[in-house]
């Protein structure tokens, strides 16, 4: 693992030349590593991403990225969200997206829950993403944040739930399926 150079205030183009960016994210010219995804958090990682899949399969409007995928929300702000779900072509680039997908989905990991309930979500707040989930695999919920008039509103789900999809109209998803327990 690298070690990242002790310094405030990056600029967009300082972090692009740090050593293994895809596992540091900028925050406010801040740089954070980011930790090892459990077990747990990469299977519910796959299994969101495959019902995701399944219902954009030839899906022309929006397209379904996974971590390590950068997402830069504003010139001193980088993220790889755990997914993303993204409808607007004129927002892509060679490295990512530049500006809010239309939905972020950030899998909790001990390490790293307040950063992704607190830090990330005003950030994604202000950026103008659409809908964001926060996916708890231990207490096996979603909380989900519906941009209305400028700020979210949340919905609290549970594992029998089944959990719409804001952003694709007619998409469910059934979180029996997400949490089943780890093989």
């Amino acid at each position: 693992m690298s070690i990242v150079p002790k310094k405030e205030d990056y600029t967009f183009e300082e972090w692009l030349d740090l050593d293994d960016n895809e596992k540091i994210e900028l925050i406010d010219g801040n740089v954070y590593m980011r930790s090892e995804p459990s077990r747990r958090h990469q299977k519910v990682s796959r299994e969101l991403t495959t019902e995701l899949n399944i219902f954009l399969r030839g899906n022309k409007k929006c397209a379904l990225y996974t971590d390590p995928f950068m997402v830069k929300l504003s010139k001193e702000t980088v993220v790889h969200p755990d997914i993303s779900v993204i409808c607007d072509d004129n927002k892509f680039n060679d490295r990512g997206c530049i500006g809010a997908p239309d939905l972020i989905i950030e899998i909790l990991s001990p390490s790293n829950a307040g950063y992704d309930m607190f830090t990330k979500y005003n950030h994604y707040l202000l950026a103008g993403v659409k809908e964001y989930w926060i996916v708890d695999p231990y207490k096996n919920t979603v909380i989900t944040y519906i941009l209305q008039n400028g700020v979210y509103e949340s919905t609290y789900y549970k594992e029998k739930d089944i959990l719409p999809v804001y952003v694709l109209p007619d998409c469910k998803i059934d979180l029996k399926v997400i949490f089943e327990p780890v093989n």
